[in-house]
């Protein structure tokens, strides 16, 4: 592949691309965490998804492993796998084409088509998960901080949602060292949600409304 889209790009954003050999190299480093389906994996430079999209292959290996006999199950997990995957990118074109990367494989994954409400809810997440912003000042392309959602699966179809601030999440590792301030403090007790949704299903992961937890 092209490790370059222009050398003004280069200049401007410092933007290469990883080669496929190099990422499966470095993902192997942590090979445990990457066959994990609810492993979270942050790429704070994403570009086109050249790291992201063999993570989720690896995940949806892991998913037919495990679930490969069960069509619920497998596609609950599959989606489970997908959101467990984040992604900040400056670019304008370069979000659309990740988003759309990883919905082509897990789309070709499930055999799913447009009409699916699996094709839809995995669409949505994409467009929470993979963020249009930048990471070095943490703020979208809006100006608002961004926020990650926190996905968890209940089983039986259903999912939690839980929202974070990028900034918040970040500090995490500052506040717990060892001989700080606030290193007696369980980290539930400073990092809290910025917002917490009722349990939903794929059809409400669709982008119909759902009610926020008081």
């Amino acid at each position: 592949m092209n490790l370059i889209k222009s050398k003004q790009r280069v200049a401007d954003h410092g933007e290469v691309f990883t080669p496929a050999w190099m990422v499966e190299a470095m993902l192997d480093l942590v090979k445990g965490e990457t066959e994990r389906i609810d492993s979270r994996f942050l790429e704070p430079a994403c570009g086109s998804g050249n790291f992201l999209v063999h993570v989720l292959r690896r995940k949806l290996s892991a998913v037919e492993l495990k679930y490969g006999q069960s069509d619920f199950e497998k596609r609950h997990y599959a989606l489970l796998g997908l959101m467990c995957i984040y992604g900040i990118e400056l670019l304008s074109d370069n979000i659309v084409e990740c988003r759309a990367n990883l919905l082509d494989i897990f789309v070709e994954y499930l055999g799913l088509d447009e009409a699916d409400d699996l094709y839809r809810a995995a669409s949505f997440v994409l467009s929470v998960n993979l963020v249009h912003g930048d990471a070095l000042t943490m703020k979208a392309r809006d100006g608002l901080p961004i926020a990650f959602a926190e996905w968890g699966y209940l089983g039986k179809g259903k999912f939690q949602r839980r929202d974070f601030r990028f900034d918040v999440l970040t500090g995490s590792s500052a506040f717990s060292t060892e001989g700080t301030l606030f290193a007696h403090l369980g980290k539930h007790e400073i990092f809290k949600p910025i917002k917490t949704w009722q349990p939903m299903g794929v059809k409400e992961l669709t982008g119909a409304s759902v009610q926020e937890v008081a």
